[in-house]
């Protein structure tokens, strides 16, 4: 009896010391903490191809901003009064380069975007600035702390009605331009997989 006892305190010590190897710690939660995380399924077939728009306004834009979401960055033109008739142009460039002078204008990033919008950043009835972006300067009040795509962004000023933006990302990453009343957004990828 006492060998029988002995024998199964054993296998008992030994199956405990196996079950506590085979799971490493944290790896088996208890029922309360289970873990909910599903992957994010993110948009696809954006492409990184250049994507453009001939509307055109004569209102000004007065603000860019920036925002950042579950899968990609997003760059926001505002231009009150253009109702949905602002044009744009938008790829990937090799180097930015300011209209009319030519002034090569760096942007810091793995690739650059140059982002066109077909409105002054001044009125045109006046000269007047409506938008307070210095040339090859960053954007006034964008901070990308934090953001996962965009790394920089610069003013390249604005010609003859049309204003250009260079904005540096990570890499060449996919990204969808969309037009809305009174605004453009530039929408850039973190990835180019489905998941965020």
């Amino acid at each position: 009896m006492v060998r029988i006892r002995r024998a199964c305190a054993t296998l008992a010590l030994v199956g405990a010391t196996v079950g506590v190897a085979a799971v490493p710690a944290g790896a088996a939660p208890d029922a309360t903490s289970r873990s909910t995380t599903k992957a994010t399924t993110c948009p696809t077939g954006w492409g990184s191809l250049a994507k453009t728009d001939a509307g055109a306004t004569v209102a000004p834009m007065t603000n860019v901003r920036t925002g950042r979401h579950t899968c990609f960055d997003r760059m926001v033109v505002d231009v009150p009064g253009a109702g949905s008739g602002v044009g744009y142009s938008v790829q990937y460039v090799t180097r930015l380069y300011q209209d009319g002078s030519g002034r090569e204008i760096p942007v810091a990033g793995g690739a650059v975007l140059a982002v066109r919008v077909v409105a002054p950043a001044y009125d045109p009835e006046t000269g007047a600035a409506t938008y307070p972006g210095r040339v090859a300067r960053p954007l006034p009040g964008v901070d990308l702390t934090g953001y996962r795509t965009f790394r920089d962004t610069r003013f390249a000023g604005s010609f003859e009605g049309e204003t250009q933006i260079g904005l540096g990302v990570r890499a060449r990453l996919p990204f969808r331009v969309q037009q809305l009343d009174d605004r453009v957004i530039v929408d850039v990828a973190h990835s180019w997989t489905a998941t965020g």
